[in-house]
């Protein structure tokens, strides 16, 4: 097989199974060296024991390498497509199989790991008819957020893989995820926002506020037309590499009946640190009459795979799938977020 496909899903496999960081950095980093290099050289480096002489290529990815250019599936690949036959969930499959899309994920344009390019290529392997973009805003300058020329930037390469067939099938989404400043604001221009086919719209500052202070923030970002998704709503962590953080404090009553009123679905973010909402507030939504997304927010093209946990809790709440736009089909759902614009 290909030796830089070889890297690359080896590297897709351990982010799916929250292998450490510097790991998943060693696959990606040696197949973007080789990716550079003639295919020859590559395999007559591989006959001669050479590379290991190149900068990024380690004994194992040298072994990986060297085994694809023989025409073999490599031993370290075969076994991780071993480990990972099972699903990573244990209940709703049903809803699973239902589910179309993903709303939220991000590429290295702000704090994902991966081009672009390789979220898509890993979502056309994954069977999503549609997978949406949505890097973070300015504020978040931790995370490298998009300024408005960075986005218009990004708004021109989405298209160009429209265009092409580099998306394998796949309609990418243009899309953002905007920060609720603190003021309700989003943290994107109004223009750029009129221009997106999904905006997903979370806190992610002064997160231990008062709950009046949060609440009132939050139903200023339900309330803007341009609003598609509400994510990560408490913004908790339970587990993982940044450690555990407590939910926000809010009205959820209240918040929750404005995504009703102003057609915003919650999201159930699928990520394991994150299991947002908890399950009591997915049963208070559901209850509010709120429509779900549920979303991935990949940071790494492994992550994709998450959307099972999601459908997971969804079904474990009772949350049925009519009242989930990742469910629906694209022209549904595009005459749905762009209703209210």
């Amino acid at each position: 097989m290909d030796a830089v496909d070889a890297l690359n899903e080896i590297a897709f496999w351990l982010e799916r199974q929250l292998a450490p960081a510097f790991k998943v950095a060693a696959f990606r980093k040696a197949a973007g060296v080789i990716r550079e290099l003639p295919a020859t050289e590559v395999a007559d480096r591989a006959r001669t024991g050479r590379l290991t002489s190149l900068k990024g290529i380690g004994g194992r990815s040298a072994e990986v390498i060297g085994q694809a250019v023989e025409g073999l599936v490599p031993d370290y690949l075969e076994n991780l497509r071993q480990s990972g036959a099972a699903p990573l969930a244990t209940g709703g499959h049903d809803l699973f199989a239902q589910l179309r899309g993903d709303l939220h994920a991000h590429s290295d344009w702000s704090d994902g790991t991966t081009s672009i390019e390789l979220m898509v290529e890993a979502s056309a392997t994954l069977g999503r008819e549609y997978q949406a973009l949505t890097d973070h805003s300015p504020s978040l300058t931790v995370a490298n957020g998009l300024t408005p020329d960075r986005l218009t930037d990004q708004l021109d390469v989405v298209a160009g893989i429209n265009d092409s067939t580099a998306a394998g099938g796949v309609r990418v989404l243009t899309g953002i995820e905007v920060d609720i400043l603190e003021n309700g604001q989003l943290d994107q221009t109004s223009e750029l926002l009129a221009q997106l086919d999904i905006v997903v719209a979370s806190v992610h500052s002064k997160l231990r506020a008062d709950a009046l202070s949060m609440t009132q923030r939050m139903l200023a970002g339900v309330r803007n037309p341009y609003t598609n998704v509400l994510g990560h709503c408490t913004g908790r962590l339970v587990g993982g590499g940044r450690g555990t953080r407590p939910p926000s404090t809010f009205d959820a009553a209240k918040v929750f009946a404005a995504c009703a009123e102003h057609n915003v679905a919650v999201e159930i973010n699928s990520r394991p640190e994150r299991q947002d909402p908890p399950d009591e507030l997915i049963r208070l939504a559901l209850d509010a009459g709120c429509l779900f997304s549920i979303d991935t927010d990949a940071h790494a093209p492994g992550h994709l795979d998450f959307l099972a946990y999601g459908a997971e809790r969804a079904h474990a709440n009772g949350v049925p799938a009519e009242r989930i736009i990742t469910t629906w089909p694209v022209d549904r759902l595009l005459d749905w977020s762009r209703a209210d614009r």
